[in-house]
């Protein structure tokens, strides 16, 4: 049965996590090596020591899974699977570097490019959020949902880049936001906290790797939330190019509501070349 093997798989990410995390908070706060992947993108000894365990871990016991991750070589193979774990050792990397507490581990299960089993765990907070498909999201242990308050995007809480919201290009002013003073790194747990009703919602209009957002697009979709392109389209992972054109996240009512403001912003779509 499907549901049997997300759970046998959600059990299994779920204590990867938990361990990743430890590894990763032996290296918190403490001098380590540092370098840049590429240019504006930086690495730490600790992303490579994480990323090294889940891979031994979650390959070795799903050796028919492919294998999706922000810190491995890319390659076709994971084309060919039809279940395919997505991992994102410590999302947040700037934040981990810097010391600030808000990064995170985030790993799914994919099926035929959907997300089937996800978690994200926030160490420094000892925050485990977790989702089945079809059978709603959890906070240690606990149910949450997106709160369907804020259906007005006057007032609403968003976590987004002020100077987007300030552009003087937008075709029509943004009105009055609530927006956070310090502003989460990581956007796996940017959406995770509008999944348990913190925030109301999460506006990027550039390019996300598929790692970034597939663990919690699930666990905010079993919250009764929406994540999708800003131009309203579905999430679909695991395809040729590994990421998507942007991210708007809310409860369906805002999540209408910004995609309308946001729909008509001219981004490449990874996919297109």
């Amino acid at each position: 049965m499907r549901d049997d093997d997300d759970t046998r798989d959600l059990e299994l990410i779920k204590d990867a996590a938990l361990s990743a995390g430890q590894i990763a908070m032996g290296y918190f706060r403490r001098a380590v090596r540092t370098w840049d992947k590429e240019p504006g993108h930086p690495v730490t000894e600790a992303d490579i020591a994480v990323n090294t365990f889940l891979t031994e871990h979650l390959r070795g016991a799903r050796p028919d899974y492919g294998w999706l991750s922000e810190e491995t070589a890319d390659g076709p193979d994971r084309l060919t699977r039809s279940r395919v774990f997505v991992v994102d050792p410590i999302d947040g990397t700037r934040a981990f570097m810097s010391g600030d507490p808000h990064f995170c581990v985030a790993i799914a299960v994919l099926e035929d490019g959907l997300p089937v089993a996800s978690v994200v765990y926030a160490p420094v907070f000892d925050e485990m959020y977790e989702a089945v498909s079809g059978q709603g999201a959890y906070r240690n242990g606990m149910r949450i949902g997106a709160q369907p308050r804020q259906s007005d995007v006057e007032m609403s809480r968003l976590i987004g880049e002020r100077s987007m919201f300030d552009h003087p290009a937008w075709p029509e002013p943004w009105p009055k936001l609530v927006l956070p003073r310090v502003k989460p790194n990581a956007t796996a747990y940017r959406l995770v906290l509008v999944a348990d009703g913190r925030w109301d919602g999460v506006v990027v209009l550039w390019r996300k790797g598929d790692w970034d957002l597939a663990a919690p697009s699930l666990i905010l979709q079993e919250a009764g939330g929406v994540a999708s392109c800003h131009t309203g389209e579905p999430y679909l992972f695991n395809r040729k190019i590994a990421a998507q054109q942007s991210l708007i996240a809310g409860n369906p009512m805002l999540h209408e509501r910004l995609v309308e403001r946001c729909k008509t912003v001219r981004l490449p779509h990874p996919n297109d070349s």
